[in-house]
């Protein structure tokens, strides 16, 4: 604490959030660097929501103390509509073009495979505060890639899976409850405590399955000359304003192969940029295979790898041969049975048949997969199976 003699100086910062790096900004909204401040001072500001107060003490000696937020507040200049500071200056720009570009990269794990364009424009929206639509089809890993974000930046996460949402007000807003001693109070959700939250990357997963009324809910949230959640449709009601540095993100799956999603309010759509999750190559899937189980043989987890890749160049290819594919998430699946002591078709048998039709018996598509299947097993009785008339069990394990 400073004492009497000490001056208090005009200088008054806020502790950011830039990368995974704690700088601050100046009352015109400027990152300026660290001014000096060691890293464990700036580290307790930011987390405990105070600003940092300039003091000159006996001797010209430079210190910082703790000081209300509202210290800064009443100074700072506005901040434009989208969460970006005005007035950036050179050099800070420089380095958040640096952090982007370079840095980023190595925040990447090996067990995301997305092309380092993808990743650094995932990366780049989050430092800018943008809502980010991560889009492909199921299993691709768009959950995996927004929890890494989270992790390499450092960022509070919070994650709410709207396809499994039955009362949207209730996981968004709350829900007014009766107590004997308390009466009838409401009870905010955790969705509201997230948004309130500084520099939080919020995940809703899900998106596309997500009943309209968490759309309707979201419009004002999302949008960024808004951004706000208003408790209750009655005019005054309570507002809750979106926190500086929140981001957005929203995984979906589009496509009419996707029975149980919804087609996305375009008002919705366009609260986002997206980035479309490439489908692996046979070799990209086998790398990741590898990576995940490098106790497993070359040949095993190639032959898995190959399975998956020729399902989706077949699907794509509206013949009808077959309506579905091996997600990369199924293929980890057949991977880990392997590793467990699994055989080929064993694995297959539990982690990819069961995801294709057995309508049409000889002609039906999972016919047609385990002989893809049978092309890669060594295991004579295996041919068997293959043969065996389909039975009724079979027909009730297909899942959609």
């Amino acid at each position: 604490m400073a004492k009497l003699k000490d001056k208090v100086s005009n200088q008054i910062f806020k502790v950011e959030m830039v990368g995974s790096h704690f700088k601050l900004a100046n009352t015109a909204g400027t990152i300026i660097g660290t001014n000096g401040i060691n890293t464990g001072t700036r580290k307790k500001a930011y987390e405990t929501g105070k600003a940092l107060r300039q003091v000159v003490g006996k001797g010209g000696k430079i210190s910082y103390r703790l000081v209300d937020m509202k210290e800064y507040s009443d100074l700072v200049a506005p901040l434009k509509s989208n969460a970006e500071v005005n007035n950036e200056v050179s050099g800070t720009h420089e380095e958040i073009k640096n952090f982007i570009h370079n840095d980023s990269v190595a925040l990447k794990p090996e067990s995301i495979v997305m092309t380092d364009l993808k990743w650094k424009y995932l990366i780049r929206s989050a430092v800018r505060a943008k809502n980010i639509m991560m889009t492909g089809p199921a299993g691709c890993g768009k959950t995996m890639a927004a929890k890494a974000l989270t992790k390499g930046l450092n960022r509070p996460d919070y994650y709410f899976n709207l396809g499994a949402t039955q009362d949207a007000r209730a996981t968004l807003i709350g829900n007014t409850h009766f107590d004997s001693k308390k009466g009838t109070f409401f009870s905010e959700s955790a969705f509201v405590k997230a948004i309130s939250t500084k520099n939080a990357v919020i995940l809703l997963d899900e998106l596309s399955r997500a009943h309209p009324d968490a759309w309707n809910i979201l419009m004002t949230v999302l949008d960024q000359g808004q951004r706000y959640l208003r408790l209750d449709e009655a005019e005054g009601s309570p507002i809750i304003n979106v926190a500086e540095g929140v981001t957005f993100i929203a995984t979906a799956n589009i496509g009419g192969e996707y029975t149980s999603t919804r087609v996305i309010d375009r008002a919705i759509m366009d609260r986002f940029t997206t980035i479309e999750m490439d489908v692996l190559n046979d070799e990209q899937e086998f790398g990741l295979l590898k990576y995940m189980y490098p106790n497993v043989g070359d040949d095993d987890l190639k032959a898995v790898a190959e399975i998956a890749h020729h399902t989706r160049e077949v699907s794509k290819g509206g013949d009808g041969k077959l309506s579905s594919m091996v997600s990369t998430r199924a293929s980890v699946e057949v991977a880990g049975l392997l590793y467990d002591g699994f055989n080929l078709f064993e694995a297959a048998e539990i982690g990819i048949f069961p995801f294709f039709s057995n309508d049409g018996g000889a002609d039906s598509e999972r016919t047609y997969v385990k002989q893809l299947v049978q092309k890669y097993v060594k295991d004579e009785k295996a041919d068997e199976k293959l043969f065996t008339e389909p039975t009724e069990e079979d027909s009730e394990t297909i899942v959609w």
